[in-house]
């Protein structure tokens, strides 16, 4: 039976339970379920490796103590241990000893998880689903990430305050382009799911992981924060996926809600890589964290000014960023001029509509820019759609093969069809207005306004007209009744 075919069993079983209520929730449920069961595989991994190895988990609590039996626990008993005692003791877990991290993961991971199962016996049947994996057996593990990076998508929905899932053609770009080395402090500060720390997981294993003290050496130089429970739970069951034994730096907190001043050097880092919440308005009072002339509510231009803040000196910053924020004015102006005064923002890739669908169709722009240097020009480069394509959509997402012109021109930069670059002076000169359009391209002649105007009031007219003499065609066929 394939991986696909058992996730899909799990929420088919889910919606039969009475207390489980829409995808969120099943989403949630499958999540704390996948947790312990992937953290017990990988226990039992590192049983093998080192002898002395000791669980901060209560032994009665393991996985596979209590679920891995499938003839084990089930009905009321099942779910009288489930709320009783995983769920109360797991909340309240204490560090056995000062290193302790993996206690305080587990701890955080459960604070605000919750049992919605009403039924014991579905939940059984949903315990044995989950036990036909092993997260041991490399082929599952990466078949699975493929199908959590499907339960990822479906928890999005379009209007959820401006998270929007990011595809992993756009990560994998973003990630590639700014190129992460082994030893680098890398941030998202807004991580949801760990999308992009999954993705910097690989090009830096694959690029530059040699030895057991490098892999441990990237372990301890991801860092993510995620202030909801749920994408902070998916978040860290992913980086258990991808090879993290003890994800302790992916912390649930709002990024924002600390005083800009109040970072220090030992929170700088290397490397940014995001996609901030836009079009989200921040709480009341979060503003005032950030000096006066940069206060404002939206979340994206606050995790601008944050990511200047906490970049090292020649650290490297790529950001999906609205079109709002490039022509915006006002705090979004303050912002831009600190941004090229104190960075060089070497490029923007310009996406076209739809990238994001079906979840919105805002257009988004990725920006890329080093700390250290005032900007002296910008690099535009316009991505076009695939030959064919109108649009993007769930079904034909944008592909990490369509990057491939973006990728040979970064390197060896020249003006073409698709790239244009633009002094900074410019840029100042138009009071910081970042949304350029490409030059290269010819506006469509759409007409005379005061033509078009004519046309729509005619048209206009006449539908109203063939309204009117429907009514009475209408009426005098009722009263002929």
């Amino acid at each position: 039976m394939s991986i696909g075919t058992v996730i899909k069993g799990v929420q088919d079983i889910m919606r039969k339970d009475a207390g489980v209520d829409g995808d969120a929730q099943r989403i949630s449920q499958l999540g704390w379920m996948l947790f312990l069961k992937i953290l017990d595989d990988r226990e039992k991994e590192t049983e093998l490796i080192r002898d002395d190895y000791v669980s901060p988990m209560p032994e009665k609590l393991r996985w596979r103590n209590w679920a891995s039996n499938d003839e084990g626990i089930t009905g009321d008993e099942l779910l009288d241990f489930v709320n009783d005692e995983v769920f109360r003791k797991l909340k309240e877990l204490q560090p056995r000893t000062e290193d302790d991290d993996l206690s305080i993961v587990i701890r955080s991971v459960f604070e605000d998880s919750y049992n919605y199962m009403k039924s014991g016996t579905l939940m059984r049947q949903v315990i044995n689903k989950i036990n036909e994996i092993d997260f041991n057996r490399s082929k599952d593990r990466h078949t699975f990430n493929d199908i959590y990076e499907k339960i990822l998508k479906d928890l999005q929905s379009a209007g959820n305050a401006g998270e929007y899932y990011t595809p992993r053609a756009v990560t994998q770009f973003m990630v590639q382009m700014t190129n992460p080395q082994l030893g680098d402090r890398v941030m998202d500060p807004a991580c949801g799911t760990g999308g992009f720390l999954t993705n910097v997981i690989e090009h830096v294993r694959n690029n530059y992981v040699n030895s057991i003290e490098d892999e441990q050496l990237l372990h301890n130089c991801l860092f993510g924060v995620e202030k909801k429970p749920m994408p902070h739970l998916l978040c860290t069951t992913n980086m258990l996926l991808h090879g993290i034994g003890v994800p302790s730096n992916i912390r649930r907190d709002n990024s924002l809600a600390r005083p800009l001043r109040d970072y220090t050097p030992k929170d700088k880092v290397d490397v940014v890589v995001t996609n901030p919440p836009f079009g989200g308005q921040e709480e009341d009072g979060v503003e005032q964290n950030f000096p006066t002339k940069f206060q404002t509510r939206e979340t994206a231009d606050l995790f601008l000014v944050l990511i200047m803040k906490i970049l090292n000196a020649g650290g490297k910053c790529a950001i999906v960023l609205p079109d709002g924020t490039l022509f915006g004015e006002g705090v979004k102006t303050r912002i831009k001029e600190k941004l090229v005064d104190e960075c060089n923002l070497h490029t923007i890739v310009r996406l076209p509509n739809g990238v994001f669908n079906p979840y919105t169709g805002i257009r988004t722009n990725l920006l890329f820019f080093t700390k250290g240097k005032p900007t002296e020009e910008v690099w535009y480069y316009e991505h076009p759609y695939p030959e064919g394509y109108k649009s993007y959509s769930k079904t034909k997402p944008i592909r990490i093969e369509e990057f491939k012109p973006e990728k040979e021109w970064w390197e060896n930069r020249e003006e073409n069809e698709h790239a244009w670059k633009v002094p900074v002076e410019d840029i100042r000169k138009n009071n910081y207005n970042l949304d350029i359009k490409n030059p290269h391209t010819v506006e469509e002649n759409h007409g005379d306004p005061e033509e078009l105007l004519e046309k729509y009031n005619s048209l206009t007219s006449e539908i109203e007209e063939t309204r009117n003499m429907l009514k009475l065609e209408l009426k005098a066929a009722f009263e002929e009744n």
